[in-house]
Order: structure tokens, then sequence, then C-alpha cells
């Protein structure tokens, strides 16, 4: 099931056997997971504006997150997905009231002001979707681009963090030259992990 580069999986193939696994976990296993991560964010030192967003389907995390960042006094910015292969858009979030499902297969999506894909440089943390993450920093997302579009307006100085499961957090993974890295992972049991790990 390789690509051909040395019996290395290809992103492709990753996808499906992430995918897959995720599936198969249970719902008690999602939701002490989901607790986990929201622990860990209420334990993190947060900055003025952080970007996250709302866990779809298997996705690990929860709603719950986001009214923890918002307690702090973070502002709290969430994704607006375009139609076609663009940037995200971002609005604020205020409150679950403000969610209504978007244009993507019902993501709820703050109904807000858009704020345009350079928004994304007012946030000293992004918390980022992923399938999968390597010790080096590569992100593997769900092919459709929208991050790598997006993250190229993030700060020099932000911290970029994938939230994975542990088991998402692995030795290596295809990437190209131009994506951009991951500084951290946030996994359920492993809590903040810095990237890359030596």
């Amino acid at each position: 099931m390789g690509d051909g580069r040395n019996g290395e999986l290809g992103k492709t193939e990753w996808r499906a056997r992430l995918k897959a696994a995720r599936r198969d976990l249970s719902q008690a296993e999602r939701v002490s997971e989901a607790s986990a991560l929201v622990n860990s964010v209420a334990s993190m030192s947060l900055p003025d504006t952080v970007c996250c967003y709302v866990p779809f389907g298997t996705e690990p995390g929860s709603f719950a997150w986001l009214d923890v960042i918002r307690s702090t006094g973070a502002r709290v910015l969430l994704p607006v997905i375009p139609a076609g292969a663009a940037a995200l858009d971002w609005a604020e979030y205020t409150g679950p009231q403000t969610l209504s499902p978007g244009r993507v297969r019902g993501i709820l999506e703050p109904s807000g002001p858009r704020l345009g894909p350079a928004a994304l440089r007012d946030a000293g943390l992004v918390l980022v979707p992923a399938l999968a993450v390597d010790r080096s920093g590569a992100r593997l997302g769900r092919g459709a681009g929208h991050y790598d579009r997006s993250l190229v307006h993030a700060a020099d100085d932000a911290a970029l963090i994938a939230v994975v499961r542990d088991t998402e957090l692995v030795e290596r993974l295809p990437a190209e030259a131009h994506d951009i890295r991951m500084t951290g992972a946030l996994t359920p049991r492993q809590g903040l992990v810095p990237l890359p790990i030596p």
C-alpha cells in the first residue's frame, strides 16, 4: 500500500488508515478524549486571540473548549469555509447561539461579520484540526487544502498546534517542502507536545 517511495505510505493511504481508526473508536473513548483536551486547553496560558474550530464528525475535541477559551478573556475566531479551494475566512465566536450550519457538510460557523483570511495574523495560538502530525511538525489534513492556504497568514511567532489523538502523533508523514510545520501537538493523554521532537 505504498506510494512507491521506499515502501512508505502516501497521503491517500495514510488518510484511509487514520479515518478507519477514528471510525472504530467508541463513543465513550471520544467523550473521554474530548474532556481531556478541554482540560488541557483550560490549563494553557492563552494569548489575546485564539483561532480554534468546532470539531466535526470524528475529529478530536469538544464544543466546550470554545467557551473555556472565551472565559479567559481571549477572543475566539472560528473558520468559515469558502466555496472552492480557497483560504479560510474567519469570524468571531461570541456564544453557541451565534453558530449556524455552514455550506460545507453543515459544519457550524459563526454568523457574525466575516473578517477575511488575514484575520489569522491576529492569533497568538491556532488550534488546527488534523488527521495526524509527525515528530517534525508535518501535518496531514483531510486534503481540501483550506488550512494549507490559510496558515501562510499566521504571524511568525504564532503557536500552530495540531489537535490529534495520541496514536496520531507519528514518527513520519509524507510532506512537501512548502508545507507549514506545526509548532506543537495537543493530544488527550500527552497534553501539549512541542514540535519538532529531536
